[in-house]
């Protein structure tokens, strides 16, 4: 591990930022807060004239340094977070509209305007892309992996590999990820292996750790936060830790929790909820031509890479799901066939003689519309449509595969407080974390920050905007205080 653990365990003044999680979002955030900054090219022509007119108005001066709200207006993209699209915009400019028009983005480093931060994440650099298996391909263009500052198509060729339809493989995102964090020295401020159990505001007057000191010159009402976690590491197996940070920023993703079903019978131990328990199964040769019908439950890529990994395998397969075949949301309907042709040739198999067993695909049934009702001791699963009622069907294994929740049970209530809907759980794509578009700092938190996934932009390509976004905010902040 790179970071010292002895300065997570000892009295220390307050950091200015703690960082949780240790994703793309997490790793493009530090870069930002080491002091690399983004200027516009000299000799940048943008092909949105709108836009292009407001760039020529920053000269020599770094994009952090403008009004960055002022940038954003009128920017169109794919991404309902206005910091994301312009970043987007700004690298990628008119690229989901066939442009291929060069980024207008330079990068220079400045020591000075460095702020000293502490990113805390389970496993290394990368996040969760270290937990997919490594010969699935990313459903976003390999180029679009990247972070600022080195190109990912060129760390490809120099590895002697490389894109598949210009997409890469998940074990190539997850070593570009870290080789990033070593070579744009960002290690020292990575510990790894790192557990948070809590994360809660204290007033700096009630606590008692008298070395404890503000970076800022700020009064004793000043709220800070404390982070708790144990270290996984075998430097430190099982030790404690505690921090204080002025700001947090929550960059865990959204693969911590699988959803579940919330049906009978769902917690026997032939139901699983990972496409890797489905990986090890088929390695293990608990599963075969000969078992019977595994079931997949879900409509989205994670339960089309297992319904491919099964007919790879010659595993039979029961592949259900609630949405119908011409559902504009299924997100097959929405996917270029020469682009994903993997994918397409599922589509084809949910097509293909639904509700009976496929003669095209010997093995797999496709059974669109269908919901699960109940799982049985004896293996069995009832699941029911409106059309043609219950159905029994003897499986082998199950995978409810309908997509994951993020785990923030270090935070009080897991975070529900935080929500746009306060009502229920915090949800990425449904009721994510209620952050100022601008800053994507808590609205109902001041101090506490969201990127990524948990403020809504799930694709690598758009969290930059929001790690751009936060930087900004906490330069801003660094300069009020200052002043006082």
């Amino acid at each position: 591990m790179s970071f010292d653990m002895k300065k997570l365990t000892s009295d220390q003044p307050a950091l200015p930022v703690v960082i949780v999680g240790n994703g793309p979002s997490a790793i493009c955030l530090s870069y930002f807060l080491t002091g690399h900054r983004p200027y516009i090219k000299n000799g940048a022509v943008h092909p949105n004239p709108i836009l292009q007119k407001k760039l020529q108005q920053i000269g020599d001066c770094s994009l952090l340094d403008q009004d960055l709200e002022y940038l954003a207006e009128g920017v169109e993209g794919r991404s309902q977070n206005p910091m994301a699209v312009l970043f987007d915009s700004l690298v990628r400019p008119d690229r989901d509209f066939g442009g291929t028009a060069d980024s207008v983005l330079t990068w220079k480093e400045d020591h000075k305007d460095h702020i000293q931060h502490l990113v805390l994440g389970k496993g290394p650099p990368g996040g969760s892309w270290h937990s997919f298996d490594g010969s699935m391909t990313t459903l976003s263009l390999g180029e679009w992996m990247e972070l600022p500052g080195l190109n990912f198509r060129d760390w490809i060729r120099r590895k002697g590999r490389n894109l598949r339809n210009d997409r890469a493989t998940t074990k190539d995102v997850a070593q570009y990820y870290q080789h990033y964090v070593k070579v744009m020295g960002l290690k020292k401020y990575f510990a790894s292996g790192t557990l948070v159990t809590s994360i809660k505001p204290v007033d700096l007057s009630s606590l008692q750790t008298t070395s404890l000191s503000l970076h800022s010159t700020e009064d004793l009402s000043k709220k800070l936060y404390e982070i708790k976690g144990v270290c996984l590491s075998k430097e430190a197996p099982e030790t404690p830790f505690c921090v204080y940070a002025e700001n947090v920023v929550l960059a865990t993703g959204t693969y911590d929790s699988p959803a579940h079903l919330g049906v009978d019978g769902e917690d026997f131990p032939f139901v699983y909820h990972k496409i890797s328990d489905l990986e090890s199964a088929v390695e293990e040769q608990r599963l075969g031509p000969n078992s019977d019908p595994i079931l997949v439950i879900g409509a989205g890529l994670t339960a089309a890479d297992a319904v491919l990994l099964a007919h790879h395998r010659n595993v039979p397969v029961l592949h259900t799901f609630r949405r119908g075949l011409n559902d504009l949301g299924l997100i097959f309907n929405q996917l270029p066939q020469m682009m994903y042709p993997e994918y397409h040739k599922v589509h084809q198999m949910m097509r293909e003689k639904c509700c009976l067993p496929c003669k095209c695909y010997t093995g797999y049934r496709s059974l669109p519309l269908h919901h699960v009702k109940s799982f049985s001791s004896d293996k069995t699963c009832v699941l029911e449509s409106t059309k043609e009622g219950k159905k029994v069907f003897r499986i082998s294994m199950a995978f409810v595969l309908i997509g994951s929740n993020p785990n923030l049970s270090f935070l009080a209530n897991s975070g529900k407080h935080l929500t746009v809907d306060q009502e229920h759980e915090v949800n990425c794509k449904r009721n994510p974390i209620d952050t100022h578009p601008f800053t994507y700092e808590s609205l109902q938190e001041p101090g506490l920050y969201a990127l990524g996934p948990l403020a809504g932009d799930s694709f690598v390509r758009f969290l930059q905007g929001g790690a751009l976004a936060v930087t900004a905010s906490l330069i801003q902040k660094r300069k009020v205080q200052s002043v006082r």
